[in-house]
Parts: C-alpha cells; structure tokens; sequence
C-alpha cells in the first residue's frame, strides 16, 4: 500500500461513517498583542514588533489584554455559548523554535466561553446545528520560513529563518463536539461550518478572517467508524488549513485514505498532517500529542478572569444583526426567492451586494453584478469573491452610469475590466479607454444614413413595414460605433428615417 492508496468516495459512505472535529483559531484585531503592548500589524519586518515578555526573556510579566478578553466573550455569546464565571490560564509546554517562551499560555479545562452551537445552512437548504464544545483565549505562535527546499516544509531546507512578530497575538480558538450523522455530506458540512463561522465573526468585527494570510485556520479532525460501530476511530487532525474549498478537500481526502487502510486491514495513526493545496492530499506531519504530553499546570503570573453578570450583559448588548437573521430581513426587503438568497450566500456575495446597494445600486443589479459577472471573474482567478480588486462602491459607480445612458451593459462590462486590471475608478476608466456612449443624434445620424446606403434592399424592407429588418442596420450602426451606441436609441432614429 502506498500512501496515496484511496478508496472510492461511494464505497466509503457505503462501509465507513465519518466522524468530524473542527478547531477553528481565530486572531483577533486588537492594536496589541494579548499579553503585551507589542503591535500586531500584519506584514511588518520580521522581529520588529517584539518585546521581553512576548519573546519571553527572563524577569517579563504578563498582562492581559482586556480587548481580547471583550471580543472571546462576545463570540462565546454569538455562539449560544455559557459565559463562565470564573477561569484561568494555563501552560501548555513544547518545545518548537517558533515558541520563544517553550511553553503557550492558554486554557485549558477552564474555557471562558463552552457549550454552544451554530446553526450551518447547506447548499440546498438544509440546516444542520454544530454543537459548540468551547472557545478559550490563547496566544499565536511565531512563523518558521524553511529555506531551500521544495515545499517550504522543514524536510528538505537548507535551515530556518524565525520571525516572531506574530508571536503572541490574541487567538480564540473555536472547537466543536463531534460532529456524526453527516455521511457522504461531511466535507460539505465543514467548509458550510466554517464558513458560517467566519461570517459570524466578520459580522462582530472582531477579526478580519483574512484565511490567506493566516487570521483564520481551521484544523480539520476526522475518523471513521464501520457502520454498525459505536467507538469512534483514531482521528488524524489536518493542520493549518487555510480556505473553504481546501477544508472541503482535506476532508474528502482523509476519509478516502483513511478507508483504504482500514479496509486492507490497516490501522490508523493518530498523527497531524498537512494539506496539499497542488494536490489536494495530505501528508504525514507528526504524531499527534494528548492532553498529558503538555503538562498543564495553571499559568502562575496572570490572575483567574471572573467576569461579573454585568460585564456580560453589557457585551451581549453590543452584539450585531447575526448574520442568519441579516438574511432573512434581506430575503424580504429585497423581496428574494428561497433560490435567490440561497445563490447569494452560496457566492459569498451577501455582503459585498448589501455594501453595493448601499452605495447606491439597485438590490437587483448589485446581484446581477456580483453573482453572475464578478463571480465567474473570481473563479477564473482562483480567488473568492471578497478578493477581486473591486469594491462595492465602484460596482454602485459602473451601475449608476448605466442608468444614466453613459454606458451600455457591454461597455459597464469593458469598465469593470478596467477597474479589476488597476486602470483606477470607473469614470477614470471610461475617458481612459474612451468607453461612453455615443449620445449625440447627429453622430447616430451619420451612421445610420451610412448603413442604410451600403443596404438599400434592407432600408427599402423597413420602409415597406418590415421593422424586423432594422436588426441589421441596428448591428451596422453598433459595428461603425464600436458598441457604443445605445442599440435601443439607434432603432428609434432609424424607424423615424425610414418612414
């Protein structure tokens, strides 16, 4: 058996039932890092934005960062989860060059946010409820840079390079219960989950989900059981997976390995593994640990953090619109079908249209542009919506121009273009390539007066009644004017020549 050895999809939902777990970090947007003043901008020069304590240099203490501590409880409560009362931090010791301190401060067996849930809408409309079993405050680890060899992994490289700026910036980390029951829809149901997750925080504002650049990662647990079974099998915990489409495929990819072990009489190895994006498989990482391998002990330099029933309420009332009930006001001020809404969420268009009827478009033609143009736009590019180099007032721009008769809807087309390839703002684009719309009748006269000349049999049909025939002086006139005639203006002026 090699390890590339995978089972059919179909005969793995026939024999095996799949078991999820999914640990999804979160790095918050706070100005500092969660137990130091340290700034936590993204993309800042390697080391530069470090201190002794988050470099954990001997006589440093630790002070929490209160912000931090607002956003795990807002989330706690987003997620339907029990806010406790009293908890603490605790060291989790290994050693790994991008850990500095050789230890993590997080929680442990005291979560300040547990048992919750999150209602996740698939494609079709079907509504699962995954069952939330905590979410603890930590902080992130430093980043490795492997250099010289192939993969950027560690096997391989001629050595390592260590940047610690992201060490020590707030990570909640969201972890489910079990997820059973899914059959051949699990993959499915855990690029739904995240995905609903990552609109639910995006919507509380307390982290930008960038999942490119590392602000949302999701670990992806899965075993299975031979029907019948009762005992979960040993799980394997892809790491680090970093966007929808690859949660989806590190699943399905899992559990068509794992089934072809245990079907050739294999055992699994509870280990940690990494997706290939290229390949859509995953590798062997290491084994994977158990709760006593990191010798918890509680964290002696921080007190326990006893939010009191006030401070709760008061973040409960700072809550925003959730994002399943944005939906529903939306569906009905917009006046959606079930089909419609569920297209719009299945884009990840929701709020991109939502920001582009607020800058002024039409909830129909913010859709139009979104979900059909721009969505084929970013799946060529292999990018998700959100990530086109477009906003939405730009899109309102190119919307507003067309309703004013200044562009036609191929000429708005050659404009978003422009927009996307950098050529700068909507109008800007227009003079550049010379886009408006041709709306002087003398102009359209000259032209029309030209087709009819060169078809004197199709000008003698039109003024013989046959109207249908102003097609092909309409397509002349549009040719001579490059597209950009209004081709409902040009026929009215050639009706109105020929009678």
């Amino acid at each position: 058996m090699t390890a590339a050895t995978v089972l059919d999809y179909d005969e793995v939902i026939e024999r095996f039932d799949p078991v999820l777990g999914l640990e999804v970090h979160v790095e918050l947007n706070t100005h500092t890092k969660m137990f130091c003043g340290c700034p936590t901008t993204f993309g800042a020069e390697p080391n530069t934005q470090v201190c002794p304590t988050c470099l954990g240099l001997p006589g440093s203490l630790p002070v929490v960062n209160r912000v931090a501590v607002e956003s795990a409880m807002r989330i706690g409560l987003a997620l339907n989860c029990e806010i406790a009362p009293w908890c603490r931090f605790a060291r989790k010791n290994y050693f790994y060059p991008d850990m500095p301190k050789n230890f993590q401060t997080s929680q442990y067996d005291e979560p300040i946010a547990f048992n919750g849930s999150l209602d996740v809408t698939l494609e079709d409309g079907t509504v699962v409820t995954v069952a939330i079993e905590r979410a603890h405050m930590e902080e992130d680890t430093g980043k490795s840079l492997h250099v010289g060899g192939a993969t950027g992994r560690i096997h391989g490289a001629d050595h390592s390079l260590l940047d610690y700026n992201r060490a020590g910036v707030p990570l909640i980390e969201i972890v489910t219960k079990p997820i059973e029951g899914m059959g051949e829809r699990a993959p499915e149901v855990a690029r739904a989950y995240v995905s609903t997750l990552r609109d639910l925080l995006r919507a509380l504002d307390v982290s930008d989900v960038r999942m490119d650049q590392g602000s949302l990662r999701c670990d992806a647990n899965v075993s299975l059981m031979s029907k019948g079974a009762t005992e979960f099998g040993t799980r394997t915990e892809t790491k680090n997976v970093n966007s929808l489409r690859s949660v989806e495929r590190a699943v399905r990819y899992e559990m068509t390995r794992q089934a072809a072990i245990l079907v050739e009489g294999g055992s699994i190895l509870q280990e940690t593994r990494h997706f290939q994006e290229a390949t859509g498989t995953t590798s062997a990482g290491r084994r994977k640990e158990t709760s006593e391998d990191y010798r918890y002990f509680p964290e002696p330099d921080l007190v326990p953090i006893a939010p009191p029933a006030e401070w709760v309420e008061q973040l409960r009332a700072t809550l925003p619109e959730m994002p399943s009930e944005r939906r529903k006001r939306i569906q009905a001020d917009w006046q959606l079908t079930d089909l419609e809404l569920r297209d719009l969420v299945n884009a990840g268009a929701v709020d991109l249209v939502a920001a582009t009827v607020d800058a002024g478009a039409s909830p129909a033609e913010a859709r139009a542009w979104w979900v059909s143009y721009l969505s084929q736009e970013a799946n060529s590019r292999g990018l998700e919506l959100a990530a086109l180099p477009i906003t939405p007032p730009q899109v309102a721009r190119v919307s507003a121009l067309v309703a004013e008769g200044k562009l036609t809807n191929k000429l708005a087309r050659e404009v978003i273009d422009g927009v996307l390839a950098g050529e700068g703002e909507p109008d800007e684009v227009v003079e550049k390539r010379g886009l408006a719309v041709v709306s002087d009748d003398s102009a359209l006269y000259a032209a029309i007066d030209e087709a009819l000349a060169a078809q004197p049999d199709v000008a003698d049909k039109i003024r013989g009644g046959k109207v249908a025939a102003a097609g092909a002086i309409v397509g002349a006139v549009m040719k001579t004017t490059k597209g950009q005639a209004d081709a409902k203006r040009v026929r009215e002026l050639i009706l109105e020549r020929c009678t």
